[in-house]
């Protein structure tokens, strides 16, 4: 989703005068409010390896970490379709803002992203003492949570993947975000470096935890990223979130309750989810 600065009142005026206002600045002003109140969570920072990073946390239950696609934010991605509130009844819903996107900071350098978006969650985990979590992420944030539990498999209880299956080491989609994003620019290194989260077939074979992969039904990027994945881990269910594109399926009431019943489905396992530290 498209990355949006956070709201501002519009002015009361409009073209044809400061009153009474037109139709068009009364339905901006509703719009405001309503973007405005959405905005509930309290957000708060911790720094992760030299980055200030925004979070937020709301409810209670075992942990559900929320990872938000490119030019987009936690706010924007999970926040504002309602997904985190209905997650919130159930579990303790962390979102964050990742490096380059919404409040965090937007470091220039090349080490400030690829693997190290993995271990800023794992580092968000850290800070709040969680020792496992369900992890959910939309393109991007799927990107993610796949390396995340590829390589931190002791950290995950299942995985959802929204918009995203499997980037494959050495395919042409690798290259692509190899290639891509705008030079010298915070979100176009975080783009580029998506590259070096790609995974072998080794690795997307090594998961154990359950994994669920979530499409909208009219998304053009389920073809080159799920179908490979099907030959590979046919156990991972694929569900198609109807009348959706890559950038509406986040707000489909259906791909939210799609995550709802997954986690309703696995869940159970908050012995293991507060982080055990050695005296």
């Amino acid at each position: 989703m498209t990355e949006h600065p956070r709201p501002t009142a519009p002015p009361v005026s409009s073209p044809r005068g400061p009153w009474p206002p037109s139709r068009a600045w009364l339905l901006a002003l509703a719009l405001f409010a309503v973007l405005a109140g959405s905005r509930t969570w309290a957000d708060e920072t911790f720094v992760s390896n030299g980055v200030k990073m925004n979070y937020a946390v709301k409810g209670a239950g075992e942990p559900v970490i929320l990872i938000h696609g490119w030019l987009s934010s936690g706010w924007i991605n999970w926040q504002l379709p309602g997904t985190a509130d209905l997650l919130a009844k159930d579990h303790r819903v962390v979102w964050l803002d990742l490096p380059a996107h919404g409040r965090s900071d937007k470091p220039t350098k090349d080490e400030a992203y690829g693997p190290e978006l993995v271990e800023d969650v794992v580092r968000l985990m850290d800070h709040l003492k969680i020792g496992k979590a369900h992890v959910v992420g939309y393109s991007m944030g799927g990107i993610i949570a796949a390396k995340l539990t590829a390589k931190h498999p002791d950290r995950v209880l299942s995985a959802t993947l929204g918009g995203m299956g499997w980037l494959r080491e050495g395919s042409l989609e690798q290259k692509v975000f190899a290639a891509g994003g705008s030079a010298g620019k915070p979100v176009g290194i975080c783009f580029r470096s998506l590259a070096k989260l790609a995974l072998t077939e080794q690795e997307i074979r090594s998961i154990r935890v359950p994994v669920l992969i979530l499409f909208g039904d009219h998304d053009a990027l389920k073809m080159p990223y799920v179908e490979p994945l099907k030959r590979v881990r046919p156990d991972w269910p694929v569900i198609d979130i109807r009348d959706a594109d890559h950038l509406t399926c986040v707000i489909k009431p259906q791909f939210k309750e799609e995550i709802r019943a997954w986690l309703a489905k696995h869940a159970g396992h908050t012995a293991g989810a507060q982080l055990q530290r050695k005296p």
